[in-house]
């Protein structure tokens, strides 16, 4: 374990490394940190903490950097998460208040992240299999044609043409909407189908064959796969980084291409806590060089999908992850209230 005062000095060079992007020596750091010793013990201090692999000197210099470890252990001992600014919070509401659908919300998160991080922003859609049902609406198009449009608690909205083994008349599509609404509206769509098996066994025999079809159409919707959806932004903020990444920010571009390896960086958010992922904690190698931090989001406390950064590993912790939290307790909100 290390002491208070090696501590002390892991969290000063990381915060000056961050601030000044040089690389940290014991005479600035008497400088600029009121360490209560003198250079001598300070650079006796940083020789024990680059023993134990929490720094290192990158060139000949007399300066040290942060490792991956030593940001781990200030990301998980010594930094706070920074609260954001009254200005900054109303700024966050304003921008997402003016949101009119999903698409607009999810797009204006990754814009809103981008722009506060200075990193890339990612934003998973909310997941169909996590949400609620708020309206089902039959719609019909032709005698033996009708709209099917799921509507959920997130806002997510699914249509769906259901193709009908006979006509189906107006008086009995109501009737359906009905009897689906009463057993359907909010139960989570794992839920769902025991709610609805015995419905068609309600109707008239010449109408089953499409209240099954419809039901049919219903339950694919609900376990389709379409909710790996991810929109993504500010990825030209990694090239104010180009020193950050040791030989070139192509693998780190390509990482960020594959939508499955965003998605697993994603899911490695607990349901309402974050996490930072920093260097070689990433799995995949062309994400070496960055640090990910992300959390989940949703309504009434429960996750309904993940949002988060992707930065080089000198990033501002405490300011990422106070903006990340910020902006996720807002879109909960909002999709609360839409």
């Amino acid at each position: 374990m290390l002491s208070e005062r090696r501590l002390e000095v892991l969290r000063a060079i990381v915060q000056d490394y961050v601030g000044t992007e040089e690389p940290v020596g014991s005479k600035a750091l008497t400088e600029r940190h009121r360490l209560g010793v003198s250079p001598a013990t300070v650079r006796n201090d940083m020789a024990v903490l680059e023993d134990e692999g929490y720094i290192a000197q990158p060139h000949t210099s007399a300066g040290r950097i942060p490792t991956d470890k030593g940001y781990r252990l200030f990301v998980d001992k010594l930094a706070g998460v920074k609260p954001l600014s009254t200005p900054e919070r109303r700024a966050i509401q304003n921008f997402l208040d003016g949101a009119v659908d999903l698409d607009d919300v999810v797009g204006r998160t990754v814009r809103l992240l981008a722009q506060l991080t200075r990193q890339v922003a990612v934003v998973q859609y909310p997941s169909l299999t996590r949400s609620t049902v708020r309206h089902v609406e039959l719609l019909s198009l032709a005698p033996a044609r009708l709209m099917l449009v799921l509507i959920t608690d997130t806002g997510r909205v699914e249509q769906r043409l259901v193709d009908c083994p006979s006509p189906f008349g107006e008086a009995s599509l109501a009737d359906l909407r009905a009897r689906l609404n009463s057993r359907v509206v909010g139960r989570r769509f794992t839920d769902v189908p025991p709610l609805v098996q015995d419905l068609p066994e309600s109707f008239e025999a010449e109408d089953r064959g499409t209240v099954s079809t419809v039901l049919t159409t219903l339950l694919e919707t609900l376990v389709e796969e379409a909710e790996e959806r991810l929109m993504i932004g500010g990825t030209a903020n990694l090239t104010r980084f180009g020193h950050d990444f040791p030989l070139t920010i192509r693998p780190v571009l390509e990482a960020l291409e594959e939508q499955v390896v965003l998605l697993k960086l994603l899911g490695e958010a607990s349901e309402s806590g974050m996490a930072v992922r920093i260097g070689h904690e990433n799995a995949y190698e062309g994400l070496n060089s960055t640090s990910v931090v992300s959390v989940g989001y949703g309504s009434g406390g429960e996750a309904v999908a993940k949002l988060g950064v992707v930065g080089p590993t000198r990033m501002d912790y405490p300011g990422t992850m106070g903006a990340v939290r910020a902006v996720a307790r807002y879109v909960g909100q909002i999709l609360a209230e839409s």
